[in-house]
């Protein structure tokens, strides 16, 4: 209706009309704009704070992670050192007991990933949204570090385990993981995460197939030979994790309370 109002001023050339009209129209749209972007403002800060929370649940969660595979790979290390030992003559271990430490040296953790949130603001270009640049900076660094990928894939393709699955007896392999297999506690739960491995217990084997079994680790040099490289792995792996990587351990410190 203006606009016609306008072109029809223009016609009798009632300039001052126009000029009132003109200034209306300029004024609407100026606040039309101011207003689409004063909306789109309230939105990114919503949709900020939304993701800030989300990332922030995320890290807790990657925290718990953390811990867990620290605490994992410190028992698995220890039985690895104690099987070493013993296997090299410098300590003494009962059968049974060499058997459940070379067994849990081959373990390893499957670190899984609470990057969700991380990942969709990174593809949708929203990373400015979140406001706490210490926050960004932290995410940025725990999802982007290779250790926890490097970290499983040497478990997983450990030669030591390879080797032990290849000379120990199925029936005492599957003893081993029922008797002393992962204890998988709440996700979440910083508790939970102790003695998940290395924890007492027994093989309920028969004493003969106990000592057969640890026979035959005692005589395979192969066997010792890619337990030391399994020992020095495991403690890279450590040192990544507490000494290498300490700014992503003492960001997620101060977002979790409950982290050792």
């Amino acid at each position: 209706m203006i606009l016609q109002r306008l072109a029809t001023s223009i016609r009798k050339q009632d300039w001052f009309t126009v000029l009132i009209e003109t200034l209306i129209v300029v004024l609407g749209v100026f606040l039309g704009i101011q207003l689409g972007n004063w909306n789109e403002s309230r939105a990114d800060l919503r949709r900020g704070a939304e993701f800030t929370e989300q990332l922030r649940e995320d890290l807790r969660m990657e925290a718990w992670g953390y811990a867990r595979l620290i605490e994992y790979n410190t028992d698995v290390l220890a039985a690895a050192e104690a099987a070493v030992s013993a296997l090299e003559g410098n300590s003494e271990l009962s059968d049974e007991a060499l058997l459940i430490n070379a067994y849990v040296a081959t373990q390893y953790l499957n670190h899984h990933r609470s990057n969700a949130t991380y990942e969709e603001i990174k593809s949708t270009g929203a990373m400015g949204l979140v406001a706490d640049k210490d926050l960004r900076d932290l995410a940025a660094r725990m999802y982007t570090t290779p250790i926890f990928t490097v970290i499983q894939q040497e478990g997983a393709q450990s030669t030591y385990r390879a080797r032990f699955r290849m000379i120990v007896p199925s029936q005492v392999q599957s003893a081993l993981a029922r008797a002393c297999g992962d204890l998988v506690g709440e996700r979440g739960n910083f508790e939970q995460i102790k003695d998940m491995i290395g924890y007492p217990c027994e093989t309920g084997l028969a004493p003969d197939v106990i000592a057969r079994s640890a026979a035959i680790l005692r005589s395979d040099d192969l066997l010792l030979q890619e337990l030391r490289r399994r020992v020095s792995d495991l403690k890279t792996a450590l040192g990544n994790l507490l000494q290498n990587s300490e700014d992503i351990l003492e960001g997620l410190r101060s977002l979790v309370e409950e982290m050792p």
